[in-house]
């Protein structure tokens, strides 16, 4: 039934966004380093970032943005779980449940690839303003008290946001939200299914969390380095201040892909990618276990 395949996706979802929230807030701290001349901040590794935080905002600071991440979860990876789960039934031509990740009989790489990349962008649309939102809450505790945007939650910040700066802020970035979600999908669910369905062909390991444990920290890997240059293009771009009348920082993704290359060099494109391996191997480790665990409790419905 189509619905199971959103139902799934969201618990899996909220589930490992908020267990691993707090490397995803190290992240984009990190991918803010050196922005805008401030070269002072790019030595710092996740370790010491991480304990910065604790020391100025405490413990909390830790879940800065925590609201707008479940929000975010529900409109975007629970919706490309659903679809990606509808397009392989389809593609398949099976109507039930079964082999790979969120159902559907084993099918050639290409079209995992296809449903993926179709389910990534879908999903990214629906949720790009929730996307914003929570880079923003992330971001704000880096900034002087003077200079924060301080929204109370993710609706507040919805509101605030529409109110001061029109609705089309809500998608903000999201041409890169788009582009990076297809292919974090293609490579996240697409890689998961085929090391799965790899490893039990050749009676490598035996279907269980061993199988699914290897297959999730290979498409954390894997997705981490494909994703990056993106996700740090786009959090720069989701994150500047843009006050009518002015000039914004950045015209554009190009445009911010250039300026940051040409005043941090091009590795600066991979700022962050430690903690984003540290969160996205995880996250995909306890996505895909609550995901499998899910579907079998859910299996007779």
């Amino acid at each position: 039934m189509g619905w199971k395949g959103f139902v799934e996706g969201w618990i899996a979802s909220v589930v490992a966004g908020v267990s691993t929230h707090p490397l995803d807030l190290i992240k984009v701290r990190m991918q803010l380093q050196g922005e805008q001349g401030k070269m002072q901040e790019s030595y710092m590794n996740p370790f010491v970032m991480g304990a910065k935080l604790v020391r100025a905002e405490g413990f909390a600071g830790l879940y800065a943005g925590v609201s707008a991440a479940m929000l975010r979860q529900t409109l975007y990876a629970s919706t490309r779980l659903g679809i990606y789960d509808m397009l392989k039934h389809r593609l398949s031509g099976d109507s039930g449940s079964g082999g790979g990740v969120v159902g559907g009989a084993d099918l050639p790489l290409f079209q995992k690839v296809a449903a993926a990349l179709i389910a990534g962008g879908i999903g990214a649309a629906a949720g790009n303003p929730a996307d914003v939102v929570m880079v923003r809450m992330q971001a704000d505790g880096r900034l002087p008290a003077k200079e924060r945007r301080s929204y109370r939650n993710a609706f507040d910040a919805l509101s605030q946001m529409v109110r001061n700066e029109g609705i089309l802020s809500l998608w903000r970035g999201s041409s890169l939200t788009v582009q990076r979600a297809m292919i974090v999908t293609a490579v996240q669910l697409a890689s998961y299914d085929h090391v799965k369905e790899t490893l039990a062909f050749y009676k490598i390991t035996n279907e269980g969390i061993a199988t699914h444990l290897v297959a999730s920290l290979t498409s954390g890997f894997l997705t981490s380095v494909v994703s990056e240059p993106i996700d740090v293009i786009k959090t720069r771009v989701m994150n500047m201040k843009v006050v009518f009348g002015k000039t914004p920082p950045y015209r554009n993704a190009i445009d911010c892909a250039m300026k940051t290359i040409r005043s941090e060099g091009v590795l600066a494109l991979y700022k962050g990618l430690l903690p984003c391996f540290a969160r996205q191997g995880p996250f995909a480790v306890v996505l895909f276990i609550t995901l499998e665990q899910t579907k079998e409790m859910l299996k007779d419905f």
